[in-house]
């Protein structure tokens, strides 16, 4: 079967893979994650010994361990660095002969001067720890926006803007992102909420990465996802100044918009003659060319969106001021359509949920902050966890209006 058939049945059967398929290595139970890229012939030192599970009679798993009555503790037993007589030349050679993982596990419990006299609650500890850098377990999974988000929230969440995942899930679902949507996204947190609109359209409408200035926002991390082709050309950029309209370019030189209600020309989402550009009938490739993610907006798309505007509005820019960003773009999205802000804190959004409410731009403002946590389930040890991220931002919400339809 050919790759480009692989990708197309991957979409309907996530388990399937391919070469040049992004993948995540789970490794021990989430103590390592790593995203990887399947090539023929790869070879990753670190992982030389996979296993692909525990086994339960031979290795019992965390909350399992047998606890025996005993009389042995570890009170005699110092810590000097001499109990074991395996050295590490030792292990590279049983390594070069072709010893196994559990191999060398083995070897080093035999070779062990202490091993025999800890309890078995230590032995178990002990070899636990030995299996997981010589023996480890590695599950491969395919990248989705929770297990993308959740393993750069632990590895690099300054990256992603320290965007949690339910707060992400809260951004998509304020923001109305469904099928057939075309959602215009400020994404400075490295692609990751581009990524998760498109992931929710499944090839249909589209999500316009907009920006301000020249230069485009980095967006590598929609690469990870293993998008199919009819995924990819639904992700487009342009910058603002293109979405607006022609007799606004005076305005939008000069870097404030005026609001778009005071054009009458302006169509709400539910309007008959606006189905075609939230249904996402139009097709870029209409010229013979399919654009790739992050491309350009197809020009007669651009001219859709600036008469009728975008069904949802997302903003995840950090690094900005969310008033001035959102004073820019909200024109652009059509009358009674939702929008989502997310911070990192909260006075920005504050000040920005202040500033819609005296210029009448929208309703249902709110802040919410998600609260989530994490608990570990074993028996008898039923708990949160105790280091886990208390924190996840905040999310402003609400609805445009034509400031006109302002009940008094």
């Amino acid at each position: 079967m050919s790759i480009t058939n692989l990708e197309e049945n991957s979409v309907q059967n996530p388990r399937i893979t391919w070469e040049g398929c992004s993948v995540l290595l789970d490794i021990n139970d989430g103590d390592r994650l790593v995203f990887a890229r399947l090539t023929a012939g790869s070879y990753a030192p670190q992982l030389a010994t996979i296993r692909k599970c525990f086994s339960r009679n031979n290795v019992p798993e965390k909350g399992d361990c047998p606890i025996k009555d005993e009389f042995k503790d570890n009170r005699a037993l110092v810590d000097n660095n001499t109990a074991q007589s395996l050295t590490g030349e030792d292990i590279d050679a049983m390594r070069r002969q072709g010893a196994t993982g559990d191999d060398i596990v083995e070897a080093l419990i035999a070779n062990s001067a202490t091993f025999e006299k800890k309890t078995s609650f230590s032995q178990e500890k002990y070899r636990l720890k030995k299996q997981k850098k010589y023996a480890p377990k590695v599950l491969l999974r395919r990248p989705f926006a929770r297990s993308i988000c959740e393993t750069y929230f632990k590895k690099y969440p300054a990256r992603i803007g320290f965007l949690r995942v339910d707060n992400l899930s809260l951004l998509l679902s304020m923001a109305n992102v469904t099928a057939h949507s075309d959602v215009l996204v400020v994404d400075k947190i490295g692609g990751i909420l581009t990524g998760a609109v498109a992931e929710r359209l499944g090839g249909t409408g589209y999500v316009c990465n907009t920006y301000v200035g020249a230069t485009p926002y980095p967006i590598d991390i929609v690469r990870i996802f293993n998008f199919s082709k009819e995924i990819w050309k639904r992700i487009v950029r342009s910058p603002i100044a293109d979405l607006c309209t022609a007799r606004n370019e005076t305005s939008v030189q000069s870097g404030h918009l005026p609001d778009a209600c005071n054009n009458e020309e302006m169509l709400s989402p539910c309007s008959p003659s606006n189905t075609s550009a939230i249904n996402g009938t139009l097709h870029p490739s209409e010229n013979g060319k399919t654009p790739k993610a992050g491309e350009k907006a197809p020009q007669e798309v651009i001219e859709l969106w600036r008469e009728h505007g975008f069904s949802s509005l997302i903003v995840a820019a950090p690094d900005l001021d969310a008033w001035n960003i959102v004073k820019e773009v909200l024109s652009l999205v059509s009358f009674s359509a939702p929008f989502a802000i997310y911070h990192q804190y909260l006075q920005p959004l504050a000040t920005c949920m202040h500033n819609l409410q005296l210029g009448k731009m929208a309703i249902g403002l709110q802040i919410s902050e998600p609260w989530m946590r994490e608990y570990q389930i074993l028996p008898s040890r039923t708990h949160p966890h105790m280091q886990m991220s208390a924190f996840g931002g905040y999310i402003l919400s609400g609805t445009r209006i034509c400031v006109g339809d302002q009940p008094s």
